[in-house]
């Protein structure tokens, strides 16, 4: 007798469904895909016990056999959550929830520590993580990047070792609009712009998926030096708020800053100096500043934090160093999906920059990208789908460099490397204001592919 249908057969769906079941759950897997790679996920967890079907599409028909008995669908980020499957099985009474619901069922008996974000997420996960980790604590990171939060939670389940003192979660949209809750213990509120909205369809919509993980939240960190934030601090009665512009950076005092000499401070005390983190650019003291405020009010010293700062390696796919090819360094923003977070990493840029950039385009203001493109970049190598229309996009803005398309990463890599010869360019930066799935299954593959290219390129070995 089925209850529970999960949708998918990703790393979302199997985490989900697997925990479901070590829960008692009676649960069926459905896919629409087919082929021998799904043949084989399938078949694996059909050995564990768990009931799968593929070839089996998102519409009504597909739940009729289980009209009787279903109560909850399961869905990946992915799936729109306004499918007009999703409204027919709501309007039938069937709760409709992510895999971070389950997750939340299973492990809520552990603090969470909650972040979300338009940019700067995934850099504070790792940083938060590696700081609680480096100064003692057990702080696994899982949610919107490698773990799936379903999936720590079956090997925090099958663990004989010590269970977690933190859980650090990075969070989507997609993730939250789907498990409304997820009451963390802490909440981080990195930065707000408009993303997502071919799925949201406001900017509204958007903001106030965000604000309810923050509102439903023990304690609100939030970033002051983000001016939609900025705009919001009027109307929350609770939270702490950092700035890495001084103390009153809009006129009102916040809680933890960096003062003009280079200190991290509190009201009370000077904590340590901000150059304690390696990472380019002004949006990681940023991060770094809603790093040390949820450490300290989890209980660190100013020692433990510095420490661990200096320490910390970088995050892979977000500015990662990778390394020079004859003089010219390079860097793997792949986790850049859209322009605002391609133009903050091209301030963090010191000298001419090539860029690479490309995939699939989503909505949003280009303005900025292109006033950094014209600011930093001397050229534009362009990819994937997106590359004709980056190109228009460009072509009307005053960027004066040099432009080119290509039909692929290892095309635009050769593509860079030898424009940063020819005009004495000080990097290379894939940033490609823009998702991967035209080309890539996630950031991370085209990160990881282009990592290659670059470790593999003839300059490498000259």
């Amino acid at each position: 007798m089925v209850n529970t249908v999960v949708v998918g057969l990703g790393r979302s769906g199997i985490g989900a469904a697997r925990l479901l079941r070590t829960a008692g759950t009676n649960v069926m897997v459905i896919d629409s895909g087919k082929g021998e790679a799904l043949e084989r996920k399938a078949a694996d967890l059909k050995n564990q016990g768990i009931a799968v079907q593929i070839k089996t599409p998102l519409l009504p028909e597909s739940f009729q056999a289980w009209q009787n008995t279903l109560q909850r669908v399961v869905v990946s980020p992915g799936i729109a959550w306004d499918h007009p499957t999703l409204q027919d099985l709501r309007r039938h009474g069937v709760a409709i929830e992510g895999e971070m619901a389950v997750a939340w069922d299973a492990l809520q008996h552990i603090p969470w520590i909650g972040i979300t974000g338009t940019n700067g997420k995934t850099t504070v996960t790792h940083l938060l993580s590696h700081v609680l980790e480096h100064s003692g604590l057990i702080a696994p990171m899982a949610g919107n990047m490698g773990v799936s939060a379903a999936e720590m939670g079956l090997e925090i389940q099958e663990s004989t070792t010590n269970h977690p003192d933190w859980l650090v979660m990075e969070l989507s949209s997609y993730q939250i609009e789907a498990a409304e809750r997820i009451q963390p213990t802490i909440g981080i509120w990195t930065t707000l712009t408009p993303d997502h909205l071919e799925r949201h369809g406001t900017l509204d919509n958007y903001r106030a998926i965000k604000r309810g993980l923050l509102e439903r939240s023990e304690l609100a960190i939030l970033n002051a030096d983000d001016p939609d934030l900025r705009q919001q601090r009027k109307n929350w009665t609770h939270g702490l708020w950092v700035s890495a512009d001084g103390p009153s950076p809009d006129g009102n005092p916040v809680d933890i800053w960096i003062d003009s000499e280079g200190w991290v401070r509190e009201p009370e005390q000077a904590l340590f100096q901000a150059k304690a983190l390696k990472l380019p650019g002004g949006h990681n003291l940023q991060n770094m500043l809603l790093v040390t405020a949820a450490a300290r009010r989890i209980g660190l010293t100013a020692t433990q934090i510095e420490a661990a700062l200096q320490a910390f390696k970088g995050v892979p796919h977000r500015l990662e160093p990778l390394g020079r090819l004859q003089g010219i360094a390079v860097f793997n923003d792949s986790k850049a999906t859209n322009y605002d977070a391609a133009e903050v990493g091209l301030r963090a840029m010191q000298g001419p920059t090539v860029v690479l950039a490309g995939g699939s385009i989503k909505l949003g203001d280009a303005s900025g990208w292109l006033e950094q493109l014209t600011q930093q970049a001397c050229a534009v190598v362009l990819f994937g789908d997106g590359a004709t229309e980056l190109q228009r996009i460009i072509q009307t803005s005053s960027y004066p460099g040099a432009v080119v398309c290509c039909s692929d990463m290892a095309e635009a890599v050769d593509a860079a490397v030898d424009l940063a010869q020819q005009k004495s360019a000080s990097n290379i930066l894939l940033s490609p204001a823009c998702a991967s799935y035209d080309q890539y299954t996630d950031f991370e593959a085209r990160g990881d592919h282009f990592r290659r290219l670059i470790a593999t390129h003839p300059l490498n070995k000259s």
